[in-house]
């Protein structure tokens, strides 16, 4: 038994499929279910059901890829620590983001981030915040960039940046010719949020709890871009966090966006990561050019 045999374990429990988890696996498919026999008869156990186009787990199968992911953790640890012991700032780096964030931010400071880590390669992964939290806490990724507040048990944050939000408006809307709005003026007005999962959602829903607003109750969206669609269709309005808006994603046809009067509602954006991680200098680092990458709020320009 080896961690690469435990390595294809663990694909097979992701992907449910042998195909899938070699091609994870960057091995072939003979390869991985051949190394996989030998797994299960080291063991003396069965460790998957094989039907035809789906695999699944047994038990005993579940109960040792938990342990799996963590001895995977372990030895890529050891390996993340030898390296870092001989250039902290070299090597891998997982990086997930969550979908409100990601797009937005990244074109903004991918090339800082090389400027100051040019030896540092990072691996991007766009997560929503919770299984984003549960990946960081299982050894999955390396650091996390959320909205804070998050859960912080065993985990280390640091913020970044605070970011406005924006209101968006279909054209011709009552409110677009308005120069600023303010929170009052979204009293009575049907406001278009994205699904459960989503940590904007319960953003936007805490800005707008002071007052007599909406949500529709007919729509609601899987990323920003569809709530764009749907202003422009003239089903509400919606709140977009200010890197949404500015260039270069601009504005949508047929949709108006007006920033609220000072002071704006807000989110703060920030980095997380695990207390016993032994990348920390180069987290610190990311931090640094992330944190210079990103823009300040409008109103403080």
């Amino acid at each position: 038994m080896n961690l690469k045999d435990l390595k294809y374990l663990v694909a097979i429990a992701d992907t449910g499929h042998f195909g899938k988890a070699a091609e994870r696996s960057f091995v072939s498919q003979p390869t991985l279910s051949a190394q996989l026999k030998k797994l299960e008869e080291y063991l003396g156990v069965t460790l998957v059901e094989r039907r035809p186009k789906q695999v699944q787990l047994t038990e005993v199968g579940r109960q040792i890829v938990a342990v799996a992911r963590r001895m995977i953790d372990d030895g890529e640890q050891i390996v993340a620590l030898a390296r870092s012991n001989a250039d902290p700032f070299a090597g891998k780096l997982r990086v997930a983001l969550i979908p409100t964030i990601g797009p937005y931010l990244l074109p903004r400071v991918m090339q800082k981030i090389r400027k100051a880590l040019p030896r540092l390669g990072l691996m991007l992964y766009e997560y929503q915040t919770e299984p984003l939290l549960k990946r960081l806490k299982e050894g999955e990724i390396d650091v996390g960039i959320v909205a804070l507040p998050v859960d912080t048990d065993g985990l280390e944050t640091q913020p970044l940046y605070q970011e406005s939000f924006t209101l968006a408006v279909p054209n011709g809307h009552p409110l677009a010719g308005k120069p600023q709005v303010r929170l009052a003026d979204l009293t009575g007005q049907t406001l278009l949020l994205l699904e459960d999962g989503h940590c904007l959602r319960d953003q936007a829903l805490e800005v707008c709890s002071r007052i007599d607003v909406r949500e529709s109750d007919d729509f609601r969206a899987t990323s920003l871009e569809t709530l764009r669609q749907m202003v422009v269709a003239g089903l509400g309005v919606t709140l977009l966090p200010e890197l949404a808006v500015d260039a270069p994603f601009g504005t949508q046809r047929g949709m108006t966006v007006r920033r609220f009067a000072a002071p704006p509602p807000m989110r703060e954006v920030g980095a997380v990561w695990r207390k016993s991680s032994t990348r920390g200098p180069v987290v610190e680092a990311l931090c640094e050019a992330l944190a210079k990458g990103a823009p300040r709020p409008a109103h403080q320009v």
